[in-house]
């Protein structure tokens, strides 16, 4: 049985696939130092001249391996946000809006670097792509805060209310990094401790300013456990 040849575009759109799987693959394996078009094309199977058919420069590669882990990432979040929403008082479903980009940062950590790095370079020209994508995650941390219960009703409120979700996105990076380096090799406290951030953060808001706040006195029981957020 013979197979249909792909057209023209689906044959394009095969090798730009190869092309991304094997800058991806060289990123993981050498660092953003190790990519060239010269490795790229050779990993891929294909002639360096066609690297240029399918992108720019190696510039707009990296742009486009950080788009799409990014759009992974997001569907991701919000399916396990919806879960969490479904289930309110399911404390696994909550760890796993929390667990989903630990894991995914731990997958590819240089697509994080690099972002890191041209966030804070004028020069780059990836900067202004990483300021969205870190806005993009400060939305959706936003938006696990409100799925909690917290609603920013005014200025103050959603001032404070990015503040934290940026806290817990900073957070969320420096955990993952910390597993990487070997301080933190269970990823599922890390989780435990992204949670009880969230939570800490939510009893703050709903507080006020919490500014004139106090340690909590114990309860009848003793101290509050925070092994049960």
């Amino acid at each position: 049985m013979t197979s249909t040849p792909l057209s023209r575009s689906a044959a394009k759109d095969l090798t730009r696939r190869k092309l991304i799987r094997a800058a991806l693959a060289i990123l993981d394996e050498e660092g953003e130092a190790g990519l060239t078009t010269v490795k790229v094309a050779k990993a891929a199977g294909i002639a360096q001249s066609s690297f240029y058919v399918h992108f720019k420069d190696m510039q707009e590669l990296l742009r486009v391996l950080a788009e799409e882990g990014g759009r992974r990432l997001r569907h991701s979040m919000r399916e396990a946000r919806r879960a969490a929403r479904e289930a309110p008082g399911d404390l696994e479903r909550h760890r796993d809006t929390f667990r989903i980009p630990l894991e995914a940062v731990c997958r590819h950590p240089e697509l994080l670097r690099i972002q890191l790095r041209a966030r804070h370079d004028p020069s780059s020209s990836l900067r202004d792509f990483a300021k969205e994508t870190a806005a993009a995650y400060r939305e959706h941390h936003a938006a696990d805060l409100a799925a909690l219960g917290y609603t920013a009703d005014d200025e103050h409120g959603r001032r404070r209310l990015e503040m934290i979700a940026d806290g817990i996105n900073a957070a969320t990076n420096a955990l993952a990094i910390g597993h990487l380096e070997g301080r933190y090799p269970d990823l599922d406290e890390a989780a435990d401790i992204l949670v009880a951030l969230s939570r800490g953060a939510l009893r703050l808001l709903r507080s006020g300013s919490g500014r004139d706040e106090g340690p909590r006195p114990p309860g009848p029981d003793g101290p509050e456990r925070h092994d049960q957020l």
